[in-house]
Formats: C-alpha cells, sequence, structure tokens
C-alpha cells in the first residue's frame, strides 16, 4: 500500500499536513461542508466557511475533478491515471487558500463520481482502487484507520461525550455500486450495508450525520440519487426507523444548494437532507425541478453548508444553513427532534 502511495505522501511531507481531527472528545457545535470543488478554479469561500469557527468541516465528494480540467488560459491534455490523479489532488493541496484554512480546521470526507474518477462511475471503475487510497491520503486518514483495512471509502466517527455525541457516518457511493439499471442493483453492496447496519444498531450516539455524495431525500429528479436505488432508499429508512436515530443526511453532486425534510406517520424523527454542491462552479441557469420535500428555495450561487448544534436541552437542536461566499444566509431550517 505505501509503495503505491509513496509519491503522494513525500509531497504531503514537505509541506504542513491536514488537519485529520486530533481529538474526538469535544461535542461538536458547528459543521460545515461542501462539494463540487475543481483545483484550477476560484476557490473564494473559505474565508467565509473560516468566519463560522466551524469544528469540522466535511468534504462532501467532488473535492477535485480528475476528470475535467479546464484552466482559463489554456487548454491541457491529460490521461487520468494515478499520476494525474496524484496532480490534482496535490494542486487542490497546496493551493495557499485551502491551505490556511486546513491549518486551522479538523477534516473528514467521502467522495462521489468526479474525484473517484470518472462521471457517473460505479463499481466496475478500473481506477477504484487507486483512488480510493489517494483520496484516504488527501484526507490525511492515518494508516491506523480501518478504513485502510478494507476496500471503498466508508468511515465512521463519534465526536463529543455521552449525551452530546455525534456519530459522522462517511458513505462510500461509488466503490461498490452497479448501474441502477441491473438486475438486484446496490449502492452500498453488501460489506457497507452490514457495517451500517451495525453502526446504527450499536449506537449511542445522540445525533447522526450521513455524508453521501449523492442526494437522498430529494428522489423525484433525474439525476444521480438514491432514488435511483429505491430498495436500499427504503432500506436505510427502515433501519433509521427501526432503531430511531435522530438522523441528517448531507449530500452534494448537484451543483446547487438545498434543503429537504422527509416527515412521515410512521417516522418517529424528521429527516432532512442537506445539499450543498459548488464551491468552485455551479448550475447558474438550473432550470427548476420537482421536490415537494424542498424548504425555503434553491440557491444556485457558490456557496457551502452548516449545521449548527444546540445541546442545551433533552435532545439537539439544528440550525441547517446554506450560506454564499459573502458569509449570507441563503436557506436556513430548524429541526427539533
Amino acid at each position: 500500500m505505501t509503495s503505491r502511495l509513496l509519491p503522494l505522501l513525500l509531497f504531503i511531507a514537505t509541506c504542513a499536513l491536514a488537519k485529520f481531527p486530533e481529538s474526538f472528545d469535544r461535542p461538536l457545535e458547528v459543521i460545515a461542508f461542501g462539494s463540487c470543488n475543481r483545483d484550477e478554479l476560484p476557490q473564494p469561500a473559505w474565508p467565509a466557511i473560516s468566519a463560522n469557527e466551524p469544528d469540522l468541516w466535511i468534504w462532501a465528494g467532488d473535492n477535485i475533478y480528475a476528470d475535467w480540467y479546464q484552466p482559463a488560459d489554456k487548454k491541457v491534455k491529460y490521461t487520468v491515471n494515478r499520476a494525474w490523479i496524484t496532480e490534482r489532488y496535490a494542486a487542490q493541496f497546496n493551493r495557499p487558500d485551502y491551505t490556511v484554512f486546513r491549518k486551522q480546521t479538523p477534516i473528514l470526507g467521502t467522495w462521489d463520481d468526479h474525484d473517484y474518477g470518472k462521471n457517473n462511475a460505479v463499481g466496475d471503475y478500473a481506477l477504484k482502487e487507486v483512488s480510493r487510497d489517494l483520496a484516504l491520503v488527501f484526507l490525511e486518514v492515518p494508516l491506523s484507520d480501518p478504513r485502510w483495512t478494507r476496500p471503498g471509502l466508508y468511515g465512521s466517527y463519534d465526536f463529543g461525550p455521552q449525551g452530546r455525541r455525534t456519530r459522522i457516518l462517511l458513505i462510500d457511493n461509488r466503490y461498490f455500486a452497479t448501474s441502477p439499471e441491473a438486475e438486484n442493483a446496490t449502492l452500498l453492496g453488501d460489506a457497507q450495508k452490514t457495517w451500517l447496519e451495525e453502526q446504527f444498531s450499536e449506537s449511542d450516539a445522540d445525533l447522526h450525520v450521513v455524508v453521501t455524495g449523492s442526494q437522498f431525500v430529494a428522489d423525484q429528479h433525474r439525476w444521480d440519487s438514491w432514488g435511483k436505488y429505491p430498495a436500499e432508499r427504503r432500506w436505510l429508512l427502515d433501519l433509521i426507523r427501526k432503531h430511531q436515530r435522530r438522523t441528517v443526511f448531507i449530500s452534494g453532486d448537484r451543483h446547487i444548494h438545498e434543503i429537504s425534510l422527509l416527515e412521515t406517520d410512521d417516522q418517529p424523527y424528521p429527516i432532512a437532507d442537506v445539499t450543498s454542491s459548488g464551491l468552485t462552479h455551479s448550475w447558474e441557469n438550473f432550470p427548476g425541478e420537482k421536490n415537494p420535500h424542498r424548504i425555503g428555495e434553491v440557491f444556485t450561487g457558490l456557496g457551502f453548508g452548516l449545521i449548527r448544534i444546540d445541546w442545551s436541552g433533552e435532545a439537539p437542536r439544528l440550525e441547517l444553513e446554506i450560506r454564499d461566499t459573502e458569509n449570507r444566509i441563503r436557506n436556513r431550517c430548524e429541526i427539533r427532534f
């Protein structure tokens, strides 16, 4: 494993390290997150994100674009391979604006298709083992972490003492997935489903934050979403309902920002999905689409998401926010469990 990663490991060793969480004892009160990020484009959001003093930053996918590179001043021919993906991660890691940010903010993350290596790629993608290793190195995941010992990028982390504990669940929606048109189509794969069931059934956390590259609640559009895998979407909803877990989803992928809320009579708690997609580029001419679960309006500019957690009551109270690069609130929703 280490020999495959030597070029990137040597590059990281020459500069200040990304800040993988050093302590998990402190409860999370401000979680910032975002997705859809190209290293060759301006990245104006980092100062605004920092102004909120997040306890944790979460990459929600498309953290780099291995398969899309268009500098404004030149045309570049490239082949997506280990060297090219390494170069893209190195370029993002060494950006001065991101360097300032990662020196002061703990970071976790998962991926979606473009950092996986190919648009809409699933489990038959030839470079998935290479891109998995490079993603873990970019995220500064220690070699002792269980995520290094199994295929895929999924993992979990608990923050805070009991009574104020948040479990972050990082989902891999690419490595094990089949085409949604395949017989017995899967998004997660058997091993990840078994792991996820254990994560919910054995958890003593007070809040569960599920990070997934594609949208979970908004399921009626034609783009990638859990709605393309209805059996596994129902399975996860049943799992959350069975164990009565307070759960909020973070998603990306769409190049828009929106908040969706799912409430049903047989569900003990509301399930929110905060989609924040567009750190460096967004769908400015978004034509609109049906989403009966949407709260507020879709924001189509550059921005990021925030989850603010108030632990002062018997149950956590959440403020879900979409903010722009000027740190202005563009959408907001309060969740009381």
